[in-house]
C-alpha cells in the first residue's frame, strides 16, 4: 500500500500586535486545507496577515478568532 505524502507550504505570515513581528504562518497543504503554525511562543493575538488572504481563507483559519487570542472577551 502506498502512503500519500502530505506536504505544506507557508503562504502568509501572521503579524503580531506590534505590527512588525512574524508570530506564525499560514500553511496550505497539498490536500487543500489551511493550517496555522505558531512560532516558539505559541498562540498569540495577531494584527494582520501578510500577504493578505481572501475572505474564504480567513474564515477557514478563523482570522477574527486569531485576533482575539488571550483577550478576556474572546471566549477561549
Amino acid at each position: 500500500m502506498h502512503e500519500v505524502e502530505v506536504e505544506g507550504v507557508a503562504i502568509a505570515n501572521l503579524i503580531g500586535m506590534d505590527e512588525r513581528s512574524v508570530v506564525g504562518w499560514v500553511y496550505r497543504w497539498n490536500t487543500g486545507a489551511l493550517a496555522v503554525r505558531w512560532d516558539v511562543n505559541g498562540p498569540q493575538p495577531i494584527s494582520a496577515i501578510r500577504p493578505d488572504l481572501g475572505d474564504a481563507e480567513k474564515r477557514e483559519i478563523d482570522f477574527d478568532g486569531l485576533k482575539r487570542i488571550g483577550r478576556r472577551d474572546s471566549g477561549h
